[in-house]
């Protein structure tokens, strides 16, 4: 199986250390900016959106005892129009 950082690598004509740092700082802005709910848009490609769940309650059925889940952040990918048309393509063929 071909890593994708090989094939980004050799794509963008950069070495694998170097694309893997490129990588890990797009996650780590997607962490920053989507854990403060902003949109993450990357033209071409697609929109990160950030939506906030409210923490609630939920009763174990096993016990009857309740329990408070936390407040979460989820994530969510839109792709862009010349994204899906790449991949419908891809489909097709």
């Amino acid at each position: 199986m071909k890593s994708i950082t090989s094939d980004l690598a050799k794509r963008i004509g950069r070495d694998k250390k170097a694309t893997e740092t490129l990588l890990q700082a797009l996650g780590q802005a997607l962490r920053r900016h989507c854990g403060e709910l902003d949109t993450v848009a990357i033209p071409s490609f697609g929109n990160f959106v950030a939506v906030k769940h409210r923490e609630q309650i939920v009763v174990d059925h096993a016990s009857g005892s309740r329990l408070l889940l936390p407040p979460e952040v989820e994530l969510t990918f839109c792709p862009g129009g010349k994204l899906r048309k790449l991949a419908n393509r891809n489909l097709e063929d």
